[in-house]
């Protein structure tokens, strides 16, 4: 491999270690440049970062780190959406993104080393956030318990 791809691929092994759970692979071909750098700052507040990656470098890079054939994807221009600990915020904003400027579109997800596709990015996107799941658990929870403490109190008052 030449110095310049060797260099390039150390660059897309750092891009994919700062998020080892999960990156998406973009088709970007239409974006202008000031709609990425939009992108790019609304990613940046997720934590993530947009990369345009070269495709037979990054199709190196990711046999090397065992995940999972991405060959059929690694056509025309490609970026990935690394970085941040919230995938399917990341991938909220993408759909939102890609639904307000018509541009862009998911090609693949890689979530925890398993491949998702397009439909299932954007399933995951619509799903609720980690905070809300977790408030609605906890208002289940305590629900049952109110319930628990109404009953029990009309058999004590009932009994005196």
């Amino acid at each position: 491999m030449r110095t310049e791809k060797k260099y390039l691929a150390t660059e897309i092994e750092k891009h994919l270690d700062k998020s080892p759970n999960y990156f998406y692979m973009l088709d970007y071909t239409k974006l202008t440049v000031p709609e990425t750098k939009e992108l790019r700052a609304e990613l940046t507040k997720l934590g993530a970062e947009f990369h345009v990656v070269k495709n037979s470098v990054f199709n190196v890079v990711a046999k090397k780190k065992g995940l999972p054939d991405l060959g059929e994807f690694l056509t025309g221009q490609v970026a990935i959406v690394v970085g941040g600990k919230n995938p399917a915020g990341v991938a909220k904003t993408l759909k939102a993104f890609a639904k307000a400027k018509e541009k862009l579109s998911v090609k693949v997800g890689i979530v925890d080393a398993k491949k998702m596709t397009a439909e299932e990015v954007s399933f995951l996107a619509d799903l609720p956030s980690i905070e809300v799941i977790r408030a609605t658990f906890l208002a289940l929870l305590n629900e049952g318990a109110s319930r628990l403490v109404r009953v029990l109190d009309a058999k004590a008052k009932k009994t005196a």
